[in-house]
C-alpha cells in the first residue's frame, strides 16, 4: 500500500495517464493511429522535440526558463549547412554550431543572473534577436544542403534498416543519462534544491548561480543538437524552423510533471510529455482536423496540465 502511494507521488504518473488517454482517444476515432508507420512518425517527432525538452525540463526544475530554444533549434542546423556549403567539413561545422548554441545559453545565463532580469524576458529577447538574424541572413528563404549525404547526418538522424531514425536512439541515450544525473547524483539534488528555494540552497553551500548557468548552457546545447537531428530528414533548414517549439517544450515539461515554479519534476515525465505532443500532432492529421487547431490543443493541454499539477502538488503536500 505504501509502495503504491509512493508511486502516485512520482511526477511522471500524470504524463503516463495522459499518454494512455490520448492513445485511446485517437485510436477509437481512426484505425490509422495504431499502425507501425504512425508509431515511427510519432517517435521521430518526439525524439527531435524530446532532446530539446530534456534541457528545458532540467532548467525549469532549477527555476528558470529558456525561450530561445526554438530559435537555437533553427540556428544550429542552419550554421552547419551554411559552413558546410562554404567548404568546411560538416563535422567541424557541427562542433561550431553546438559551441555557438552553448555560448548563447551562457549569455542568457549571464544576463539573467547578473542583472536579475527574469529569464522569461531575457530569453524572449534573445529568441527575437536570433530569429531576426536568421531571417536577415537567409532573406527569409530556406537554406538547402548542396553536398552528398554525409556520415554525420546519417549518424544523427538517418534511417535504420528497421525503418526508424537514429534520432530516436539519441533521444533514449540522453534520456537515460540525464535521468541518472537528476535522480542519482549530488548535482541532481542541487538542481532540485536551487529550484525549491535559492536562499536555502545557498545557505547549505550550493552555488546556485553555477547550477543555473550550467543548466542554461545544457538547454542551449540540447536545443542545437535537437535541430541538427533534422538534417538528414529535411536536407534543408527554414529560418522559421522550430517556431513555437519553446512553448511545446514547456508544455511537454509541464505535462510531464515539471513545476512552473521550479524544484519539482522528472526528465522521464517530460519525455513522455514530448511523446504526447507528438501523438496529438499526428493524431489531428490522421483524424482530418485542420492543422490550425494544433496550437489551440497545445494551449489547452498546457492549461489543464498546470491545473492538474497544482492540485496534485497541493494534495501531495497535505499527505506528507
Amino acid at each position: 500500500m505504501l509502495r503504491t502511494l509512493g508511486l502516485l507521488y512520482r511526477p511522471e504518473i500524470g504524463a503516463i495517464v495522459g499518454a494512455f488517454l490520448v492513445t485511446c482517444a485517437f485510436s477509437s476515432i481512426t484505425d490509422a493511429f495504431l499502425t507501425v508507420d504512425n508509431f515511427i512518425t510519432v517517435l521521430t517527432i518526439s525524439a527531435e522535440l524530446g532532446v530539446v525538452v530534456i534541457g528545458v525540463a532540467f532548467l525549469m526544475i532549477s527555476g528558470e526558463f529558456n525561450l530561445s530554444v526554438g530559435a537555437l533549434f533553427a540556428l544550429a542546423p542552419l550554421t552547419v549547412i551554411a559552413l558546410t556549403n562554404q567548404g568546411l567539413d560538416m563535422t567541424l561545422s557541427f562542433i561550431i554550431a553546438i559551441l555557438l548554441s552553448a555560448l548563447i545559453g551562457y549569455i542568457c545565463a549571464v544576463i539573467t543572473l547578473k542583472t536579475r532580469i527574469p529569464s522569461f524576458i531575457t530569453t524572449l529577447g534573445v529568441m527575437f534577436a536570433i530569429r531576426g538574424i536568421l531571417l536577415m541572413v537567409t532573406e527569409g528563404f530556406p537554406l538547402k544542403y548542396r553536398g552528398p549525404p554525409h556520415y554525420l547526418m546519417l549518424t544523427l538522424g538517418g534511417k535504420t534498416p528497421l525503418g526508424f531514425r537514429v534520432s530516436i536512439i539519441w533521444f533514449i541515450i540522453l534520456l537515460v543519462i540525464f535521468t541518472i544525473i537528476l535522480e542519482l547524483t549530488p548535482y541532481g539534488n542541487h538542481v532540485f534544491a536551487v529550484g525549491r528555494d535559492v536562499r536555502v540552497a545557498e545557505a547549505l553551500g550550493i552555488n546556485a548561480k553555477r547550477i543555473k548557468t550550467i543548466n542554461f548552457v545544457l538547454s542551449g546545447i540540447l536545443a542545437g543538437l535537437g535541430g541538427c537531428l533534422t538534417l538528414d530528414r529535411l536536407k534543408m533548414v527554414d529560418p522559421l524552423l522550430g517556431t513555437g517549439l519553446e512553448l511545446e517544450a514547456i508544455a511537454a515539461s509541464v505535462v510531464g510533471g515539471c513545476s512552473l515554479f521550479g524544484g519539482y519534476g522528472s526528465i522521464i515525465g517530460a519525455a513522455i510529455g514530448a511523446i504526447i505532443i507528438a501523438m496529438v500532432r499526428c493524431g489531428l492529421v490522421l483524424v482530418g482536423i485542420s492543422a490550425f487547431w494544433y496550437t489551440a490543443f497545445i494551449g489547452g493541454i498546457l492549461v489543464i496540465a498546470s491545473l492538474i499539477n497544482k492540485y496534485v502538488g497541493d494534495w501531495i503536500l497535505k499527505r506528507r
